[in-house]
């Protein structure tokens, strides 16, 4: 499972800056709007302790991390939805993703133009969230007429979906983020038929706010929070982000997806894994390979300190610290798995 995450705000709040900072990469930064027109695309990987301790204790020929593709893309601005600045191509750049950062400008700085010619981080917020609920709010209409049709002809599925549409029409002409509602949600994320639809309203959002906590306007604190989301506060240009900014960001994005890691290692390879939490053991073992998945067995499991307190997987074996999962297990963050299959 590969995580890709893309970098969302208006043009000139630091979304091209955070994605040189998380990938190094040399890139358009310039302080004019559309700087960054195609979407760069940088591979970071995963900060992870466990990672290093595992790689030292097997001596693996090859140390292989989790990664996290970014997709910085082009700034968004009011009336996006209807090809405003570059707006086509910023939505559709963004269905691509799983989740998506909005950088938040915070800071003040008269010398950075903003294009709203006013820093105000919750007229922004709500300025991005409104293009993202217009433009969905066209897909569903046209696929909502479609069952409405169908429906008609007594196809039962199609009544479904015109029942399940409806319900996203209505928050989404009120001007609603469809999150809010957890039940509709899991109803369209189960439901196959209406999966090509990849709104953008769906996806898990992250909020960076590029300054400091001091910066960080009551108001936008609680209206993020109204809206169920989470946030970091990063000054992009402080050394400090230099240092912590990559691990903060990488870690709360895994805590916003609810994404843990497990691990295999061996003499091979010692090697980093990102599955949902509340994964089951078949389908972890078939993020290592498909045929693990359809010919599994079994799982031999120990947690990653206890494996490192061994001192290696013989030595935890003698101890009895080795545990026997079967396709029930869910598997735990930091667990390190041998699979057996068939």
């Amino acid at each position: 499972m590969k995580l890709s995450i893309g970098i969302v705000g208006l043009p000139n709040v630091g979304k091209s800056t955070l994605f040189k900072l998380l990938t190094k990469q040399d890139i358009v930064i310039a302080n004019y709007p559309f700087a960054t027109i195609d979407p760069n695309v940088g591979i970071v990987t995963v900060p992870d302790e466990r990672l290093e301790k595992l790689n030292e204790l097997s001596r693996s020929k090859k140390k292989i991390p989790a990664v996290v593709e970014f997709y910085d893309i082009a700034g968004l601005v009011k009336g996006a939805n209807k090809g405003e600045g570059l707006g086509n191509q910023f939505l559709a750049h963004i269905r691509e993703t799983q989740a998506i950062v909005i950088v938040l400008r915070v800071f003040q700085n008269p010398e950075i133009i903003h294009v709203e010619n006013s820093v105000d981080p919750v007229r922004d917020l709500e300025i991005i969230n409104q293009e993202l609920i217009l433009k969905d709010l066209e897909s569903v209409e046209k696929r909502y007429a479609k069952s409405e049709s169908e429906a008609r002809t007594g196809k039962k599925e199609a009544v479904q979906d015109r029942e399940l549409l409806g319900r996203l029409k209505k928050i989404l002409e009120a001007g609603d983020l469809p999150r809010a509602d957890a039940e509709l949600v899991k109803e369209l994320e189960e439901n196959v038929r209406l999966a090509d639809l990849n709104l953008l309203t769906l996806k898990r959002q992250l909020y960076l706010l590029n300054g400091t906590a001091s910066d960080v306007p009551p108001a936008l604190s609680e209206r993020i929070a109204a809206l169920g989301g989470d946030h970091l506060a990063i000054d992009l240009a402080s050394d400090v982000a230099q240092v912590n900014g990559v691990p903060d960001l990488v870690r709360k994005s895994y805590a916003v997806l609810d994404l843990i890691s497990f691990f295999t290692t061996g003499e091979d390879e010692t090697r980093a894994w990102t599955i949902a939490r509340g994964t089951k053991a078949p389908q972890a073992a078939g993020v290592i390979h498909t045929d693990f998945e359809h010919k599994f067995i079994r799982l031999e499991v120990i947690a990653c300190d206890k494996l490192l307190e061994a001192g290696g997987w013989s030595k935890a074996k003698q101890k009895g610290w080795l545990r026997v999962e079967g396709k029930e297990y869910e598997v735990q963050d930091g667990d390190v798995l041998e699979v057996r299959h068939g």
